[in-house]
């Protein structure tokens, strides 16, 4: 009887054990399988990474069905098959997350594939990802509605909770109103193509990349390596630049302040060498004209173009450097510098007076009142 004892618990324990780890084994040999002949999709693959939370399902489940019979621990069987219940609960979620995952992720790669308009892309990545919260999030609810629903003393609240429901979701909803707003402002941004993962904006006087959208929050990652986290109701509430809405290419500008003697149609044709020299340039345009004229410098405007953001930046930054170090050596005197030279006299070298007088030359003494 004491043998019999010891071995029921070990056998079904155990038997449990076993046998979730030869099913897990054989589902993840099929899977391994399906992936290599079906290598156009990855679902296979993806479905992979949900074998922990499968096997914990099959393990959770054989052990609360087969618990009665091991016999152990019987004076709290009660609260052991509680337990047991709470975990399988949670697992079964955590498997659909996965799975839903895979799915998800395995329509948006082939997507990728077939579409090479990347705006398009970014979209639907976008849309995905906040798709992907969204059914996590109402998973984890459910899973934790059903975890509650499993205590008695829950269900018996049940008929209290909702008659105060009405009351609370106003509280709540004043309470929450900013959270609410955000939700929203994620929702209307995924699926009204405001902006996307990768977009090139400009917010606050900050260029960067979008880099993250929750429900929430957007992260925007600067030049410089730093990540900016903006509520997303800052987009759907004020103006912001968004320099990938539609197609990608840009045109930049590179601004000279020279000398009224700098050489314009040498500037032109350096300009072209430059840009063909550049691989960032996309060759679509360029131009170079004066655009401003002051008493001491002239403004030279240069036009590039380019096939996205980066682009843009490489080439007004080459352009900017490579005209400067050519002026400096080929055209010196076309650089910005202060006059010291003595002024041109008009003719008769006679200076005008300024109250109407008579003038005085230049090299005469400086009239006093007794004159």
């Amino acid at each position: 009887m004491e043998m019999e004892n010891v071995l029921r618990p070990l056998i079904v324990v155990g038997g449990a054990v076993v046998l979730t780890l030869l099913i897990g084994w054989v589902t993840d040999l099929l899977l391994r399988k399906a992936d290599s002949r079906h290598s156009e999709t990855p679902l296979w693959g993806l479905l992979r990474r949900g074998r922990v939370p499968y096997q914990l399902v099959l393990c959770t489940a054989l052990l609360r069905g087969s618990y009665d019979q091991a016999e152990l621990i019987r004076e709290h069987r009660i609260a052991v098959g509680q337990v047991l219940t709470l975990v399988l609960i949670g697992s079964a979620a955590w498997l659909v997350v996965r799975i839903a995952a895979a799915v998800v992720d395995s329509t948006y790669d082939r997507y990728a594939r077939v579409h090479h308009d990347a705006a398009r892309v970014r979209r639907v990545r976008t849309q995905v990802s906040l798709i992907m919260r969204v059914v996590t999030a109402i998973v984890g609810v459910v899973a934790v509605a059903a975890m509650l629903l499993t205590f008695p003393a829950m269900r018996a609240a049940g008929a209290s909770l909702l008659a105060s429901a009405g009351v609370l979701g106003i509280v709540a909803g004043v309470a929450a109103q900013s959270t609410l707003a955000n939700m929203f402002a994620g929702l209307q941004i995924a699926f009204g193509d405001m902006v996307r993962l990768g977009d090139t904006v400009v917010v606050d006087g900050e260029w960067g990349t979008v880099e993250e959208i929750t429900l929430t929050f957007l992260t925007v990652r600067t030049w410089d390596e730093r990540r900016i986290t903006m509520p997303v109701s800052y987009f759907t509430s004020k103006p912001f630049e968004n320099w990938s809405r539609g197609t990608p290419q840009m045109t930049g500008i590179v601004y000279w302040h020279l000398d009224h003697s700098a050489p314009l149609e040498p500037m032109r044709e350096k300009l072209r060498d430059i840009l063909r020299e550049c691989p960032a340039w996309d060759g679509r345009d360029y131009g170079l004209v004066v655009t401003d004229s002051t008493p001491n410098t002239i403004q030279v405007r240069a036009l590039v173009t380019a096939k996205d953001a980066d682009d843009v930046w490489k080439v007004r930054v080459t352009v900017r450097e490579q005209m400067i170090t050519w002026l400096g050596a080929e055209h010196p005197y076309a650089l910005p510098r202060v006059n010291t030279a003595d002024a041109v006299l008009p003719p008769g070298g006679i200076i005008p007076s300024q109250d109407g007088s008579a003038g005085r030359r230049l090299h005469d003494p400086p009239r006093t009142g007794r004159d």
